[in-house]
């Protein structure tokens, strides 16, 4: 088991500061569970291209200056990360904390939820709001496109599932069955069945033409924080289930139901047989999860931790990474990685290939301020924020 512990953290305006003449901004490194080891970026001026002249305290070195993002190593570790300011910020896509996001298969649109209770529909291109759903009594926990792009999926603390119409702002379908908030959902192939994971510690099944649950593939004594549907290897077994399925369950076979738990446990079921396929102990409640491939899956732990587990051995974790102590809110696949985001504002991507060592990116702008999900269309990231921001990214 690989284990990373060692982080670099910016000042959350760097952008800004370092574009005036003599401008500063602090740095920092650190380990889990020793000092902070501090430094000072200074800026110069500006250079013919506009981009800024900087130099870095000792201990400290600067890599590549972009308009929006400049690599720094700590030279003591050899460790270098590339830090990242937004492209664009949209700041009254909401009023309040906005705790789920997402952004259609064709990139033009984005939704988000939020603690005011409404749900947005806004272009991703500069933020105007295009709809406005209603409906939900309460905080809407989460929100997903359906692949068609057309269609929204909700879930709320008022423990209610909602299917929307982006064309038309109406809600033919309300689900209810879950007697706790629900906190993750997620679409099974095209989107006739969905799945929905809640504080009640169950994960349902629902048939989205009927409204209808379609069986409780999981329920255990814990809140079930995050779920994620995935294709595995096909080494993989799967379980057979004891009767066979109705006509209006679709696209369940050879699907692994990915569940992170709050009693600290990554799990596995079969989403077709109803079967525990494996369960995971990691070190604290798990937040959210994530598929990486066919092998690999992942999970954000509540302490901070991050576990990587490979589906062929899933006793184990094969790789964990462990920079801060701060809560890990969610996780997206990219590439050969993740990109994660915390509690404290940090947001990152963590590559994960076995190829020449590439410098972590994090991505800058919230002061302190939880990420609670993200949004990703191509090499652009998308960050719903407590402070009521969305902010974008080039990844």
């Amino acid at each position: 088991m690989m284990v990373a512990n060692a982080k670099l953290t910016i000042q959350n305006d760097w952008a800004k500061g370092l574009r005036e003449n003599e401008g500063l901004s602090w740095i920092s490194y650190k380990t889990l569970g020793s000092p902070s080891v501090a430094g000072e970026l200074r800026s110069h001026g500006l250079s013919d291209e506009g981009l800024p002249t900087v130099t870095a305290s000792e201990g400290f070195t600067i890599g590549e200056i972009t308009q929006k993002s400049i690599e720094v190593t700590f030279t003591d570790a050899n460790l270098t990360t590339k830090f990242t300011a937004p492209t664009a910020q949209f700041e009254s896509v909401h009023s309040k904390s906005i705790e789920s996001l997402d952004i259609s298969a064709g990139g033009e649109l984005g939704v988000s939820a939020g603690s005011d209770g409404l749900l947005q529909i806004w272009q991703s291109n500069n933020g105007t709001v295009r709809r406005q759903f209603t409906g939900h009594a309460g905080d809407v926990n989460v929100c997903r496109f359906f692949p068609s792009g057309v269609v929204v999926l909700s879930g709320g603390l008022d423990t209610q599932l909602k299917i929307w119409s982006v064309e038309t702002g109406e809600c033919p379908k309300t689900m209810r069955g879950h007697e706790g908030g629900i906190q993750g959902v997620d679409v099974v192939d095209r989107g006739r069945n969905v799945v929905s994971c809640s504080r009640d510690g169950s994960a349902r099944l629902w048939d989205c033409g009927e409204g209808l649950c379609l069986g409780v593939v999981f329920r255990g004594d814990s809140p079930v924080n995050g779920c994620s549907v995935g294709v595995p290897d096909n080494s993989v077994a799967l379980g057979v289930p004891d009767k066979p399925a109705g006509e209006r369950e679709v696209g369940t076979e050879g699907k692994l139901l990915l569940l992170a738990l709050e009693d600290g446990t990554l799990q596995g079921v079969g989403l077709h047989s109803r079967k525990q396929v494996f369960k995971y102990q990691g070190s604290a409640a798990f937040n959210c999860c994530a598929f990486l491939s066919s092998e690999r899956v992942v999970g954000g732990c509540h302490d901070g931790s991050i576990h990587v587990v490979d589906l062929r051995n899933p006793s184990v974790s094969s790789q964990t990474i462990h920079t801060s102590a701060s809560p890990v809110l969610c996780i997206k696949p990219f590439n050969d990685g993740f990109i994660a985001g915390t509690a404290d504002g940090s947001c990152f991507l963590q590559d994960l290939s076995n190829s020449a060592r590439k410098p972590i990116q994090k991505f800058t702008g919230p002061d302190c301020n939880p990420v609670y999900d993200l949004g990703l269309h191509g090499n652009t990231l998308y960050t719903a924020c407590r402070d009521h921001v969305i902010r974008k990214y080039s990844l």
